[in-house]
Order: C-alpha cells, then sequence, then structure tokens
C-alpha cells in the first residue's frame, strides 16, 4: 500500500482514537460515596440539649434533599442520601459521629455542623481524611483558613467581622458608650470577644466595662447579667446561642435595665430567642441581617419568600415560619446543591473541594439583595454581606 493509500487509514485511526480519549475524558469520576446513584451527605448536629432549638436547620436540609430527590431526581441524576445525626451539643459525641459517617457510612462529605466548639473538634479529623467539611453552621474566622485547613468552609459571617462590625457601629453612633458583654466560655465567644475589640480599636479598653462569660451547660446566665448591670453600662452585647440569649433578654427586662443590646445574628430568630424571651421585650434589639426575614412585611411580595412559604407549607407544614432557623436551612442546602451541580460527574473528594473554591455570582433568593457568594481557593468566605437591623416587635427594620 502506497504512503497515499495509507493516510486516509491512518487519519481515521487517529481520529478513532482521539475519540476514545474523549469518551475517556468524560466518564464520571467518584470517591466514597458517591456513584452513579447516590451521593451520601453526613451530618451530626444538636436535636437535644442546650442547643437543640437549631435542629430546625438539620430537618429543614433533610426536607430539602427529600424534595431535591423527589422533584428533581436528585443533583444531576443522582440521588442526595442524607445522614443526620444528634450530637446534643456535645464535641466528644460529634467527633464519635462523623467517624461513624465517614468509617461506616462512608460519606462523601460533611455538612452543616453546628456550633464552633464541635467544628473545631471534628476539623482534624476531617482534615487528616481529606473529607469535606462543608458550609458549618459557625461563625470562626478559624473556618476560613484553607492554607491550614484546606477541606473545612463555614457559611454564615464570620463571628470575628460581625462583632467588629457592631463595635464600628457603637463608635459611631455612641462613642461614650459604657459596654457590657455575655460571652459564652470557648472558641465562639472569645472570637466574638475579640472582634468586639477589635471594632472598637484604641477605645476597647475604656469602653468595655465588663465582660462575663458561661458555659453552655449553665441552667441560668442570671448571676452574671446582675454584675453586668451593676456595672453601669449602657450598652449590652449578646454573645450567645439561642437559650441564653432567650434568657438575658428576658432577664435583663425582669431587672427594668434598658441597654442598647446587640445580639448575635445566629440567634436572632424570632421563633427561637425573641418569642421566648417575650416580644415586648426583645423590641429594639440589633443584630446583623443577612437574610430575609419572612415575617418582615417587606418581602411580603417578594417572589423568592413566597416561593419559599410555598416550599415550607409543601415540605415542613406546621413550621414557625418566623424562626429564621428554617430559612437559613434552606439557604445552605440551596448552596450545597449549587456546589454539587457544579461538580458535574466528578464527585471526587478533591473536586468537590475545587468546587467549593471557585463559587463564580452565585446567590440564594433567600439572601438579602445585594448578597452574592463569591469564593477562591485562597478565600472560602460565602457569606460577606450584612446590614444592622432593629426588631420592631414583629419583625426586623434596617438600620442605616
Amino acid at each position: 500500500m502506497s504512503m497515499f493509500m495509507r493516510a486516509p487509514a491512518l487519519a481515521a485511526g487517529v481520529a478513532f482514537a482521539l475519540a476514545l480519549c474523549g469518551v475517556a475524558r468524560a466518564e464520571p469520576k467518584y470517591g466514597p460515596g458517591t456513584s452513579d446513584t447516590e451521593i451520601r451527605i453526613g451530618q451530626t448536629i444538636a436535636y437535644s440539649g442546650p442547643a437543640s432549638a437549631f435542629g430546625a436547620m438539620g430537618r429543614t436540609q433533610a426536607a430539602y434533599f427529600r424534595w431535591l430527590n423527589e422533584k428533581k431526581g436528585g443533583v444531576n441524576g443522582r440521588r442526595i442520601t442524607f445522614i443526620s445525626r444528634d450530637d446534643a451539643y456535645q464535641p466528644p459525641k460529634a467527633i464519635e459521629n462523623v467517624r461513624a459517617l465517614v468509617e461506616g457510612d462512608e460519606v462523601a462529605l460533611v455538612f452543616g455542623v453546628l456550633g464552633t466548639p464541635l467544628n473545631t473538634a471534628i476539623r482534624p479529623y476531617l482534615n487528616a481524611k481529606k473529607v469535606p467539611h462543608l458550609f458549618n453552621a459557625a461563625g470562626s474566622s478559624t473556618f476560613n483558613d484553607p492554607k491550614r485547613y484546606p477541606w473545612t468552609t463555614g457559611w454564615q459571617p464570620n463571628l470575628h467581622d460581625e462583632a467588629k462590625f457592631y463595635g464600628q457601629h457603637v463608635l459611631k453612633t455612641n462613642p461614650g458608650a459604657k459596654i457590657a458583654v455575655l460571652y459564652q466560655n470557648d472558641d465562639f465567644g472569645k472570637d466574638m470577644l475579640g472582634g468586639l475589640r477589635a471594632g472598637l480599636g484604641d477605645r476597647a479598653g475604656e469602653m468595655i466595662v465588663s465582660a462575663q462569660s458561661f458555659q453552655p451547660t449553665d441552667p441560668t446566665v442570671d448571676s452574671q447579667l446582675v454584675i453586668l448591670k451593676n456595672s453601669g453600662a449602657d450598652t449590652l452585647f449578646l454573645f450567645t446561642y439561642p437559650k441564653q440569649s432567650a434568657q438575658a433578654i428576658s432577664r435583663v427586662a425582669e431587672m427594668n435595665w434598658k441597654p442598647a443590646t446587640y445580639l448575635h445574628l445566629g440567634s436572632a430568630s424570632v421563633g427561637a430567642t425573641l418569642k421566648p424571651a417575650g416580644l415586648e421585650n426583645s423590641v429594639g434589639v440589633l443584630t446583623a441581617g443577612f437574610i430575609k426575614d419572612p415575617s418582615d412585611p417587606k418581602w411580603a411580595d417578594d417572589p423568592d419568600i413566597v416561593a419559599w412559604k410555598a416550599w415550607m407549607a409543601e415540605n415542613m407544614p406546621g413550621a414557625d415560619l418566623n424562626d429564621s432557623l428554617y430559612i437559613s436551612g434552606y439557604a445552605t442546602a440551596q448552596t450545597l446543591e449549587h456546589v454539587l451541580r457544579q461538580a458535574g460527574d466528578d464527585l471526587t473528594r478533591e473536586n468537590i473541594m475545587r468546587q467549593v473554591a471557585n463559587i463564580r455570582n452565585f446567590r440564594s433568593g433567600v439572601l438579602l439583595p445585594g448578597s452574592y457568594v463569591n469564593t477562591t481557593p485562597d478565600n472560602y468566605a460565602i457569606i460577606t454581606y450584612m446590614r444592622l437591623q432593629r426588631f420592631n416587635g414583629r419583625s426586623w427594620d434596617f438600620v442605616d
């Protein structure tokens, strides 16, 4: 056969080989917990214990993944298996649960774990095992540290920046304030106290007249509040979870103490905190908003809130729509769905983290207008946009 006769055959052979390579490149890639039909997601969260109010988030996320399976066939044709275990807000139990999820249930990733102490406790194990540790319900700034912990990311605004934001507001609006702080005696509370000091800058030492800590298992915070009131403070910061936040707001009212009160955004739930505290006692409380409040009349006709309320009526009938934990759970589940869709057919743990580090202009419609998610390999921060808001007895008003 001459060279000229062989050329078409060679070209055809090369084309066939290239086609085979193309097929190989397009073949799905899987890691633990993923397959042609399934993506296994693990969670440990407090359904009991002192932070049990946050179980609303886990229940919402479970409902969202069920809905995805039933209405959309899962994600990219793969059904979500969501395994959520109760840790009662105890770090040792969280470690036990996560080991069982990774080594027994063989989940692809761990998602939506509540609390700074618990996420801090499980982070070394998950990073050593190279398991994605995604969208924690905890705001410690240490959960955005890709160099040291490349497999871990938070979701909500970080605690340090939130408290710094409050401190800057006080400096601007009441530079002579005498500040009292009630904070949980762990990484969560200390991170917020550090952020407040950063926001106040050189004035922190003179402005903070008393800071009292408590343990999350303490039955009450009454004694700390008596000390804080007696300090002569006119401004109170509550770096607390819902149970202690409700106790504090109620007790402050009983003592006829009327400080300007700033509340950690993770506890700014009408259902979980302000109703138990007494709505009348909660009027004037300030917090950093980052998500739409479905009880606020300003969002009554907002298409995304209308859609969310319809989704809740169908998938979580009877839930208190005023409880912001439900809408937060919904938004975090949407964020994970986005990452998994973006991962396509490469569902290795490495590629899932690659997608987390390369989110571009994603937004859940229930976030405040102007909030978009953009991440890079050097910055995993998810929600960064905040606005100060004040409770009016029924809903939140923006503070300009």
